[in-house]
Formats: structure tokens, C-alpha cells, sequence
């Protein structure tokens, strides 16, 4: 498996030689000096608070990247929500507590993002589930749109494909003509590249939106 290369990023640098000596001596990492972390996989971040001055550090790695997969780890404290998702959007998956981060903690967190894990407060990923609700009932719903790339009644004609009902069934159900239902149908395989019905259903199954 190939090594996961990590920059450290702090403004103390006795504890930024103390995790880059710990994560030296780890084989499946390759340590970057911080002035490489826009080629890094993963940047580790510590600071004490998040403050704006941490945040503004955030979206600054985050738009110097050259790595398209690089994702960041904060080790801090009072990650506010106001500051989530300015933090999550600069690349940020994963938030440990300061007091929390033994050795083993952060490894885990920089080698877990390689595998798609995050690793965040409870509070924080309730605050985040609310946020995806609030504009999924506030802004995308009434426009009919959704989270997904699928707009809400291309959602419902799929669904009753995948439930084997015909397109004359579909459009007695949804109170739609017949070719009202093939242009959704057609519209949604165009739009995503989707080949034919069965291709359509099985991309909603493996996203989870039906």
C-alpha cells in the first residue's frame, strides 16, 4: 500500500518537531516539511483555539494545494460552528481535541482519511446532519432539487423503476403523461451519462438516493 505523506503545520515549533519525530518513525508515512504541505496528502494542523487566524491558515492551504486528495487534521480546541464550514470546505475532515491527541489518536486520524474515515466532535456532526436538513427543506425542496445530482421527481420516477413498475403505471401514479415520465427518465440518464433504465436504478442504489 502506498505511504501517506503529511506536512506538519503549527506556530509552536517544540510541539511541531515533537508530532513530526513521532510520525517519522511510522512506515506507512512519508513526513513533508511544512514548506511541501501544498503536496501533501494530509496536513496536520495544531494550534491552541481555532481562531480566524487559524481558519484564514485553513483556506490558505487549502487553495495552494496541488494535491487534489490532500484533506487536513485540526488538533485544537472550540471548533465553533460558525467556523465548520468555512473549516470542512478548505479540507478539513477530521477535529481532535488537543487533549485528546496521544500518538496512537493521531495516527489513527492521518492514516484513517487515506481509507475515507473523519473523525469528528459529536456536536459537531449533529450541527453539520441539521445543516444539510435545514437546506434540504429550506432551499432545495421547494425548487425541487436535492442533495443529490438528481433532481426530487426524477428521484420518485426512479424509485418506481426500481420497484418494477412500467412507464404507463409510473405516470398514472405520479399524475403524469406518459411522455412526461421518458423525458425525466431521459433526462436524468443524459445528464449523468447512464446507459438504461437498469443503469439508472443501480446509480441511485450505490449513491443512496433511492
Amino acid at each position: 500500500m502506498d505511504t501517506v505523506s503529511v506536512a506538519v503545520l503549527s506556530g509552536d515549533p517544540i510541539s511541531s518537531a515533537g508530532v513530526a519525530a513521532m510520525l517519522r518513525h511510522c512506515p506507512a508515512l512519508t513526513l513533508l516539511p511544512a514548506d511541501r504541505r501544498e503536496e501533501a496528502d494530509v496536513v496536520l494542523v495544531l494550534t491552541g483555539e481555532v481562531t480566524e487566524e487559524t481558519l484564514a491558515c485553513l483556506e490558505r492551504t487549502g487553495r495552494e494545494t496541488t494535491n487534489p486528495g490532500m484533506r487536513m487534521v485540526v488538533v485544537g480546541e472550540m471548533v465553533r460552528e460558525q467556523h465548520l464550514l468555512r473549516a470542512v470546505n478548505s479540507g478539513v475532515l477530521s477535529v481532535i481535541p488537543r487533549r485528546d491527541a496521544a500518538p496512537e489518536r493521531l495516527l489513527r486520524a492521518v492514516l484513517g482519511l487515506r481509507d475515507g474515515h473523519a473523525e469528528l466532535p459529536g456536536r459537531a456532526v449533529a450541527w453539520l446532519i441539521e445543516w444539510v436538513r435545514a437546506i434540504q427543506h429550506d432551499v432545495l425542496a421547494p425548487n425541487g432539487l436535492t442533495t443529490s445530482p438528481l433532481e426530487s421527481r426524477e428521484v420518485e420516477v426512479i424509485r418506481l423503476i426500481a420497484e418494477g413498475l412500467e412507464t404507463a403505471s409510473i405516470a398514472e401514479r405520479l399524475n403524469y403523461s406518459e411522455r412526461t415520465i421518458k423525458n425525466i427518465i431521459h433526462g436524468a440518464m443524459s445528464r449523468l451519462n447512464l446507459h438504461n433504465r437498469a443503469h439508472t436504478v443501480a446509480y441511485a442504489l450505490r449513491a443512496g438516493i433511492i
